[in-house]
């Protein structure tokens, strides 16, 4: 799951990237209003963490705009305001949480995971097949087998069972599942593809990740067999 920080102190910014993509998500950073606002706007994410004051127009105004455009992705505030005005004003605005500085991480993915839950049903498993796949608890089944796989495996994988039976192109898993903006060369997915494939043949679960040649891969549910 790709997640949008806006956050102008770059040791708090560098602390949320590195945590957050230690629990499996791609995470880009802006560090004023105006190219987080811009981020926000060209770029799909699943949430948006948002400082209240930052350069450039504030976190209140990236919400408005956000909303304002029609979005609905989960917006966290990140602030160290905290009155009860603040509260509210922060809600009115959009936001649909509110933690306040300094927080505790494990605080702040638990919200995280609320909010994700609210609009994609992580608490469900994602199945294909005999293949079940759950992105709270990080954990992929095939039959009664738990696979282990790396973050960077789980998230690809994640992203392609999400989007089961649509195919996702190159360019879209890049910013998906490592957050490169406009890079030109994804051998890398065919490397991690190749990961994947042998650890669910192994598992019993071959076959569910197909090519589109020239356009990227899909996940489908497996044809009856003969």
């Amino acid at each position: 799951m790709r997640l949008l920080v806006i956050e102008d102190e770059t040791g708090i910014a560098r602390f949320l990237k590195e945590g957050l993509e230690e629990e499996y998500f791609a995470v880009d950073v802006a560090y004023d209003g105006n190219s987080g606002l811009d981020f926000a706007m060209t770029n799909e994410y699943d949430l948006i963490m948002v400082d209240w004051m930052i350069p450039g127009i504030s976190g209140i105004e990236v919400c408005r705009k956000i909303r304002q455009s029609g979005s609905s992705v989960p917006i966290l505030f990140l602030t160290a305001r905290d009155t009860l005005e603040d509260v509210v004003f922060g809600l009115d605005s959009g936001a649909n949480d509110y933690i306040k500085k300094p927080f505790e991480f494990e605080e702040l993915l638990a919200r995280i995971r609320v909010q994700l839950r609210k609009t994609t049903q992580e608490d469900e498993a994602q199945t294909v097949g005999s293949l079940s796949i759950n992105a709270v608890t990080h954990q992929v089944f095939c039959g009664s087998k738990e696979l282990t796989l790396t973050p960077k495996e789980f998230a690809l994988l994640e992203y392609l069972v999400r989007n089961k039976d649509r195919p996702c192109t190159r360019s879209r898993i890049i910013e998906h599942v490592w957050d490169m903006h406009f890079y030109s060369d994804t051998s890398v997915i065919d490397v991690y593809i190749n990961f994947l494939r042998k650890k669910l043949e192994q598992a019993g679960c071959g076959n569910l990740i197909q090519t589109i040649r020239g356009v990227g891969y899909i996940v489908r549910e497996p044809g009856p067999t003969a």
